[in-house]
C-alpha cells in the first residue's frame, strides 16, 4: 500500500483450515463502509440475463439484433459473445475524447444511448467469436436488454432478483453520484487519459478526490455501490452459481482462454483466475477485487479507496496476489 499510495484498504479472507481474518488497514477505509465496485458489477448484470435464460425469455445463442435494434452487425453477435467479451464491439471507454471529457467534466452524466453511440462510432475489433476484447460496450448491451425483457429499470432488477434474495441490504445501483453516508472517499493518481497511452502521468497530476465524479459512464458495467460483507455473500453467490438453474451455472463456468497463458480465463460475464472465481472492479476512486475458492469453499474480497494508484496499477489486484501467494490459494 505504501509503495503504490494506497491510503486505506479493507480486506476479508474466509478460508475454512487456511485463514479467517477481516481487518480495515490503514485510513480512509472502515469495515462497513461503501464503495462503488466497478466492473464487478458485470457479474451481476451478467446474472440478471442468466436468469433470463432461465425463464426461457432468451437463448444464449440469440443474435443481439433479435432484442435491440441498431447494434452493429448485431445480426451476427450473439449474447453468448457479449457475455463472453467476444462480441468484436469495441468499448467506448477508449476513446480518446470520452476520456478527456471525464477528466474536465468529472459530473457530467452519461446516458446508455451516449455511450454507445461513442463505441459505435469505431470499427469493430474483430469478427464476432473471433477474438477477445473487454468492452464495456457489451455489458451497457446487456443492461438494456434486461432492462427491455423485464420492463422495469435495471436497479429495481439488480434488487429483486439478486439483492434480495441474497440479503445485500447495503448494495444498490444507485440512479445518482451520491454515495450512502457511510462511504469511503476515493482518490485517483494521473488522469483518465493518462491511462490509455501507456504512459504514467501520476506524477504530473498526482492524487486527487474523485469521490463525487459521475459513474453514469458506467451503469450496467460498474455503477454498483457495495461493502465489504455484502461482497462477501455475493463472492460465494457468484462462485458457486446460486440463483441460477444447474445447465446455465455449467455454461457460465465454460472458461475461454483471454490471451496468453499469463491470463485469466473468462466465462459468461465472471473470471477465473487460476482456480479462484470472481471478478475485479475499478473506476476513479476505487478499485476492489471479489474472489471465491472452490477448492477450499472460502472467499476473499479486497476493497481499496485509489485508482489508478501512484504506479498506474489496480492495488485491490495485487494485494490479492500477495494474499493467495500467501495462502498457496493457486
Amino acid at each position: 500500500m505504501a509503495e503504490r499510495g494506497v491510503r486505506g484498504a479493507a480486506v476479508s479472507i474466509d478460508v475454512p483450515g487456511v485463514c479467517r481474518w477481516r481487518a480495515a488497514i490503514g485510513t480512509g477505509v472502515r469495515l462497513d463502509d461503501h464503495v462503488r465496485v466497478g466492473s464487478i458489477t458485470k457479474t451481476m448484470t451478467g446474472t440478471a440475463v442468466l436468469q433470463l435464460v432461465d425463464e426461457g425469455l432468451i437463448a444464449l445463442d440469440d443474435p443481439i439484433s433479435k432484442h435491440l435494434a441498431g447494434v452493429p452487425n448485431g445480426e451476427n453477435v450473439t449474447v453468448r459473445q457479449m457475455l463472453y467479451m467476444r462480441s468484436g464491439l469495441p468499448t467506448y471507454s477508449n476513446d480518446v475524447k470520452f476520456n478527456a471529457s471525464l477528466d474536465t467534466d468529472p459530473d457530467r452524466v452519461w446516458t446508455p444511448a451516449q455511450l454507445l453511440a461513442i463505441a459505435y462510432g469505431h470499427p469493430p475489433d474483430f469478427p464476432p467469436g473471433t477474438g477477445y476484447t473487454y468492452s464495456n460496450t457489451n455489458t451497457i448491451l446487456l443492461g438494456l436488454l434486461v432492462e427491455k425483457l423485464r420492463g422495469r429499470p435495471l436497479p429495481e432488477v439488480f434488487a429483486k432478483r439478486i439483492f434480495e434474495p441474497l440479503g445485500l441490504s447495503q448494495t444498490s445501483l444507485p440512479k445518482t453520484a451520491a454515495l450512502p453516508k457511510s462511504h469511503a472517499r476515493g482518490y485517483m493518481y494521473g488522469s483518465n487519459v493518462g491511462t490509455l497511452d501507456g504512459k504514467c502521468d501520476a506524477e504530473t497530476f498526482g492524487r486527487h478526490d474523485v469521490t463525487n465524479a459521475s459513474p453514469s459512464w458506467t451503469w450496467a458495467a460498474g455503477g454498483v455501490v457495495s461493502t465489504l460483507r455484502d461482497l462477501t455473500v455475493w463472492a460465494r453467490a457468484l462462485g458457486t452459481g446460486k440463483l441460477l438453474k444447474p445447465a446455465t451455472r455449467a455454461a457460465r463456468f465454460d472458461w475461454l482462454s483471454t490471451g496468453p497463458a499469463s491470463a485469466p480465463t473468462y466465462g459468461l460475464h465472471v473470471a477465473n483466475f487460476f482456480g479462484v472465481i470472481g471478478h475485479d472492479g475499478a473506476l476513479p476512486g476505487y478499485q476492489s477485487f471479489i474472489g471465491y475458492v472452490p477448492s477450499k469453499d472460502g472467499t476473499v474480497v479486497i476493497l481499496t479507496n485509489v485508482y489508478n494508484d501512484k504506479t498506474c496499477g489496480s492495488p485491490a489486484d495485487t494485494i490479492f496476489k500477495a494474499v493467495a501467494k500467501e495462502l498457496a490459494l493457486f
